[in-house]
């Protein structure tokens, strides 16, 4: 049974900091595409960013220059690192995955991944 179980939410203020972190279990995670998406209520789950085995990166234009997303094959983890947050960037964040070797078409697109975690709140406050 694949699980994702994402941690690291909270609540900051704008120009702060947050790391986000998604640790993975049942699954082959090192062959897997990992994305971070959010959403907030009653608006669409957004893609934030997406790795894939390979460390391709891709990223929302919201957010190039201030998220990193990376991954540590070792510990079955992927992570968010989020600086200079905003009060826009606040919103459920969720952790996705492909099935394993499976090349995700459009990396930043809910379609593309077939398993999801519980979410993490994040709250940016100005």
């Amino acid at each position: 049974q694949v699980q994702l179980v994402e941690s690291g939410g909270g609540s900051v203020q704008a120009g702060g900091s947050l790391r986000l972190s998604c640790v993975a279990s049942g699954i082959t995670f090192s062959g897997v595409s990992m994305a971070w998406f959010r959403q907030t209520p009653g608006k669409e789950r957004e893609g934030v960013a997406s790795i894939d085995r390979f460390r391709t990166t891709r990223y929302a234009d919201s957010v190039k220059g201030r998220f990193t997303i990376s991954r540590d094959n070792a510990k079955n983890t992927l992570y968010l690192q989020m600086n200079g947050l905003k009060p826009e960037d606040s919103a459920a964040y969720y952790c996705a995955a492909t099935r394993p070797f499976m090349i995700a078409i459009q990396p930043l697109g809910v379609p593309s991944y077939n398993y999801w975690g519980q979410g993490t709140q994040v709250a940016v406050s100005s």
